[in-house]
């Protein structure tokens, strides 16, 4: 690996992030009986950008995670690349454990409300992936393994974890062109009735027609009031940007 195309070790963690942050489906890889066993599942982040997954008791990638938990994640943004083994990608390792928090339920449910349908049936139950390890393909010749502290976002966040619902609300119900500003000139989506589904420290979550969209905040936002002001510029930038293509 050449320094040139080698990825600064303080912005690693930071990097990989961002590519779990933007995803709302990964690739799942459990043990059947000590085999390799790859599954497609649902995805949502806690604030720290550990893994969620709604899982049924009946699948077997749940079976196989009850029996060992330990598994594997990939996540990547490859497609549309002429060479998609050029494209990013990140190899997470952890353990798979069940979680009862109501906050972690309903960042899943507002990434994706479809699992309103079945989120309530006595065999379906919330997993937190504790990281534990990172493989980040940042590129060619960028390759890095990233370890957990760095890899999770450990820094405090209490008030905002507290807020996001009032925020979303808020900014749902009465800052909509903002948010729609947001998906059009900064992230170049097409128009459509985009709506805010979740905000953490290092960016905000949008949705419109099952579509998913990431936003990211040019540093961490800790308080409601940090949050408000990384909103605010947000706004006033896709006011004075032109679309683009």
């Amino acid at each position: 690996m050449t320094m040139e195309n080698a990825v600064p070790e303080a912005d690693r963690g930071a990097r990989a992030r961002r590519l779990i942050r933007r995803q709302a489906h990964a690739a799942l890889a459990t043990s059947l009986d000590g085999r390799p066993y790859v599954s497609l599942v649902a995805m949502a982040c806690g604030m720290d950008a550990s893994p969620l997954l709604l899982l049924s008791d009946l699948a077997q990638h749940t079976k196989n995670l009850l029996a060992e938990p330990r598994v594997s994640l990939l996540f990547e943004e490859t497609a549309g690349l002429p060479d998609p083994l050029a494209g990013p990608r990140l190899s997470l390792l952890g353990r798979a454990e069940r979680a009862e928090d109501q906050r972690l339920a309903a960042r899943f449910a507002a990434r994706h409300p479809t699992s309103a349908a079945y989120a309530g049936f006595a065999d379906f139950h919330l997993y937190r992936v504790r990281i534990e390890r990172g493989h980040l393909v940042a590129g060619f010749g960028r390759i890095h393994w990233i370890e957990a502290a760095e890899l999770r976002f450990a820094r405090e966040a209490s008030a905002l974890i507290a807020a996001e619902p009032e925020i979303i609300a808020h900014m749902n119900a009465d800052h909509a062109e903002a948010i729609a500003l947001y998906a059009e000139r900064l992230l170049g989506e097409a128009a459509g009735e985009w709506r805010m589904s979740g905000i953490d420290p290092e960016g905000v979550d949008l949705r419109c027609d099952g579509k998913t969209a990431r936003l990211d905040f040019a540093a961490p936002v800790l308080s409601p009031r940090a949050a408000r002001e990384a909103l605010v510029a947000l706004a006033q930038r896709a006011r004075n940007s032109i679309s683009p293509g």
